[in-house]
């Protein structure tokens, strides 16, 4: 059974239901977290959700929420090197990568620990790092394993200067790979005025309290090691026929005032994806699920579209079954004359099996009779009338018998 992993929960972020953080084991056996949440009711499919360098899991609450509505099961990650799970250099605030091929054996273990609770089909989403090697996954074999993909500003060109790679290779000649590239920012005072990640002041914050609230999630500048390992990355996607497998349907969705990775490279590779779309996402800095809610709105307008397309919702038959089963308890009153019916055949054969006199001792029933016969059975009820009179005649005296031969004729 998984090992529990702890979870961060501040009041603006709260642990959404339904699931929890777990260890599992990465490549080299770093022990990685991730957390899966399962939605009420029958999951229409599985969303695994790969983070942003920098990032942790807490800081996708609400995104895991929305999908939650949306009826998936969401398995989100955070990758080797950030968050709680194992980090490569002894300094923790330094992101550093040793290659891609470490974050490639990490994803392929995350599937294979959680693919036997994850509901078919797949969705892929990533941002940035996170969507640089989810795509680079989905191009190394994971693609057969997904419907569809989505990608938020993900990182397939970073915004550096053109002797980046010079200086990249010169810096890991000299041993220098855990070096910061650049000179390390504060992670725990960044303010909102300058940043280039969000115009949403209200989701910065947050992501701030998370690092107040727990500063074990805390990541600094990246390393030459990092940088060395984004330039590869990004350049082995660049080249159309190593996207020429990925045959399910990927979404780009670019942040149009993105400082920090390349808008042409993102167009380039959904022109060289068998099935590639991109869409601008006007106004929007570099972390598209944590802007403002008129930007994000873009965005979950086109995962809505891939997800109708690949994993639509389940039809509501329990709803229309009700509908139908209750039609047939009207039909007793359709069945409530047969009875009448049958009562009419069977006064007949009562009146003819009694005599004549049974009919002159209720008058009145005998104007409903001549309604319910047939008019050409008229003259059969004369008969019975005359027949009627001896039968009288034969109870009551004589005398009796006189007078009652008088009113006959006026009743014909």
């Amino acid at each position: 059974m998984a090992e529990a992993a702890p979870l961060t929960s501040i009041p603006e972020l709260p642990i959404p239901p339904g699931g929890g953080a777990e260890w599992f084991a990465g490549a080299g056996g770093a022990m990685l977290r991730a957390a899966l949440f399962t939605p009420t009711g029958r999951a229409r499919g599985s969303v695994v959700l790969s983070t942003g360098r920098t990032e942790a899991i807490e800081k996708y609450f609400e995104v895991v929420s929305e999908l939650l509505e949306r009826g998936f099961a969401v398995l989100v990650q955070e990758w080797r090197g950030q968050g709680l799970s194992h980090r490569d250099l002894p300094d923790r605030l330094k992101g550093h990568a040793n290659g891609n091929a470490p974050y490639l054996q990490d994803y392929h273990a995350l599937l294979a620990a959680f693919e036997d609770r994850l509901p078919k089909p797949w969705i892929a989403v990533g941002h940035s790092m996170g969507g640089c090697l989810t795509l680079l996954a989905l191009a190394k074999g994971e693609a057969a394993r997904f419907a569809g993909a989505m990608l938020c500003a993900p990182m397939l060109g970073v915004n550096v200067p053109p002797m980046a790679s010079l200086l990249v290779g010169f810096n890991l000649l000299l041993g220098k790979a855990g070096g910061y590239a650049r000179p390390p920012a504060d992670p725990y005072h960044e303010p909102f005025e300058g940043n280039v990640l969000t115009k949403d002041a209200q989701r910065f914050a947050r992501g701030r309290a998370l690092i107040d609230a727990n500063r074990d999630l805390a990541l600094g500048g990246p390393t030459w090691g990092w940088l060395d390992f984004a330039l590869k990355s990004t350049a082995y996607l660049a080249k159309a026929e190593n996207l020429r497998g990925v045959t399910i349907p990927v979404v780009i969705a670019s942040a149009e005032k993105d400082q920090l990775v390349r808008a042409d490279a993102q167009r380039a590779a959904a022109a060289n994806l068998p099935d590639g779309k991109f869409v601008n996402v006007p106004g929007a800095e570099h972390e598209i699920l944590m802007e403002t809610d008129d930007k994000r709105a873009v965005f979950w307008a086109e995962f809505d579209a891939l997800a109708d397309r690949v994993a639509p919702r389940p039809a509501p038959a329990p709803a229309t079954a009700p509908t139908v089963a209750a039609k047939p308890k009207a039909a007793p009153k359709p069945k409530a004359p047969a009875p009448k019916t049958a009562a009419a055949p069977a006064q007949k054969a009562k009146s003819a099996a009694k005599p004549a006199s049974a009919k002159l001792a209720t008058p009145a029933k005998a104007p409903a009779e001549p309604k319910a016969a047939p008019a050409k059975k008229a003259s059969a009820v004369k008969p019975a009338a005359a027949k009627a009179a001896p039968a009288k005649a034969a109870t009551k005296p004589k005398a009796a018998s006189a007078p009652a031969k008088k009113p006959a004729p006026k009743k014909a």
